[in-house]
């Protein structure tokens, strides 16, 4: 399956990965693909590695959401909203190719 991502999205999948990939355990080789793939700009996943990037990003996205909620400055706080936005963005595009698959 063919996943489009704009470019500021994929350098947030790239950035998601770089950083879970020291705390991934289970998942690690298929992260560590996945990241490959997106610095290669070539997003033609298998349905697992769809299903495990969606995980990712639900996961991120909670995340975030957590560190949006006790963040005391507004000007980070923006900031993270804004990659929550865009977080939100491309998990949506991953959940229609997961299903589309």
């Amino acid at each position: 399956m063919q996943l489009h991502l704009e470019m500021n999205e994929l350098n947030l999948v790239a950035e998601i990965l770089m950083e879970r990939m020291g705390f991934a355990t289970q998942r690690k080789e298929s992260y560590n693909e996945i990241l490959d793939m997106v610095l290669a700009r070539d997003l033609r996943f298998d349905s697992g590695q769809l299903e495990d990037l969606a995980c990712l990003l639900g996961t991120e996205k909670c995340r975030l959401k957590e560190e949006i909620s006790h963040e005391p400055n507004a000007s980070l706080k923006e900031n993270l909203l804004a990659k929550l936005a865009l977080l939100e963005r491309a998990q949506e595009r991953v959940d229609e190719a997961c299903v589309m698959f």
